[in-house]
């Protein structure tokens, strides 16, 4: 007998699987290091391999931690640290097999340090931090997902682009990497302010 579409999503937190959508999100984190071999030495058919896996499974963990109510505070942070761990690290080995110019890689790098260093600060100073990324993170995302992607299909040879195209796709990526940059630093920098205001009154 089939379950009826308008019930909620089974919950189920005492489960011995609980545990598995992290143990996902921790594999796709293992697939770091040889995305980066693969890039690095220009194997760009392999690498997009290792991209569709990555993609795959972060899918899965999404689809089992909302279906059986295995979400967890570790999974809200390690999710999205794993997508940001791969997508950096498509960039630094995109810029180690010579394909986009070191300054970019550099800011995307730098963006993401920048945003780990302010959490990591307001997670000791202030209180804990909930992952909660701004529409203008979200866009620039998706703006460099699209970038590396579209770089490694037309290195594959599986889409072949005009070099305006990449042109085009390194700037909007570098200004959006700038501009959600400085946002989340003014965000961030003013909730600190108020949330001191408030334990000093």
């Amino acid at each position: 007998m089939s379950a009826d579409p308008r019930m909620p999503p089974t919950t189920n937190s005492d489960s011995p699987w609980r545990h598995l959508p992290n143990a996902i999100t921790l594999a796709r984190i293992a697939l770091v290091a040889p995305l980066v071999w693969l890039i690095a030495n220009r194997r760009f058919e392999a690498a997009l391999v290792v991209v569709a896996v990555a993609g795959a499974s972060d899918a899965l963990d999404g689809l089992l931690a909302k279906r059986f109510g295995w979400q967890s505070w570790l999974g809200g942070v390690l999710d999205p640290l794993a997508d940001k761990l791969l997508l950096v690290a498509c960039f630094i080995s995109l810029d180690l097999a010579g394909v986009i110019p070191d300054w970019l890689m550099w800011l995307v790098v730098g963006r993401d340090l920048v945003i780990a260093a302010g959490a990591t600060a307001y997670h000791f100073l202030i209180g804990r931090v909930v992952p909660q990324p701004s529409l203008l993170s979200k866009i620039t995302t998706f703006i460099q997902i699209v970038c590396a992607l579209a770089l490694l299909l037309k290195l594959s040879g599986l889409l072949p682009l005009p070099d305006s195209i990449d042109e085009t796709l390194i700037w909007l990526t570098a200004l959006a990497t700038i501009a959600s940059g400085a946002h989340y630093v003014i965000v961030w920098s003013h909730r600190a302010l108020e949330a001191k205001r408030r334990e000093n009154a």
